[in-house]
């Protein structure tokens, strides 16, 4: 029960530090974070199961944070207004070309970072753009003023 109560504990602890960090953090993670996300997997294994090296304690742990992601999922399809508070909801960065600058303080974001975003879809003139969105995984979207939408998915080469 102990390791049930630990991983319940981490869980909820993760789910703070990650809606902390903001969303841009999370989706553009340097090489640097992504090996501290590794030690962290660690360093939370060994305070969940102490020194339980047992399979049995393992698929507790795993099991308990399992259900808790399959908790959260549900809850979030039931109810909006708990789903944005759990996942986060996307915010208007850009209207009519121009940055929301006030929006950009709240999200910890520069400017410099909706341009980037905004070349990596294929947009080269922020005028261009009648509205840009942070989604709540930390990508953009982009509808530029032709009525195209940008989708952070689309993949565009340079030719």
């Amino acid at each position: 029960m102990e390791i049930v109560i630990r991983a319940s504990v981490i869980f909820f602890f993760l789910w703070f530090l990650t809606r902390s960090l903001g969303k841009r953090e999370l989706a553009e993670m340097t090489a640097f974070e992504l090996v501290l996300l590794v030690v962290i997997g660690d360093l939370i294994q060994q305070g969940v199961t102490q020194e339980d090296y047992s399979l049995t304690g393992a698929i507790l742990a795993a099991g308990t944070i399992g259900l808790w992601v399959l908790v959260f999922a549900f809850i979030s399809f039931k109810t909006n207004r708990v789903a944005e508070t759990l996942e986060g909801v996307p915010v208007v960065v850009l209207r009519d070309g121009h940055v929301l600058e006030n929006v950009l303080r709240i999200e910890r974001l520069k400017a410099d970072e909706i341009c980037e975003a905004a070349r990596n879809q294929g947009i080269a003139d922020l005028a261009d753009i009648r509205l840009g969105v942070l989604e709540p995984d930390g990508k953009f979207s982009f509808i530029t003023n032709d009525g195209e939408q940008h989708d952070p998915s689309e993949e565009h080469s340079a030719l």
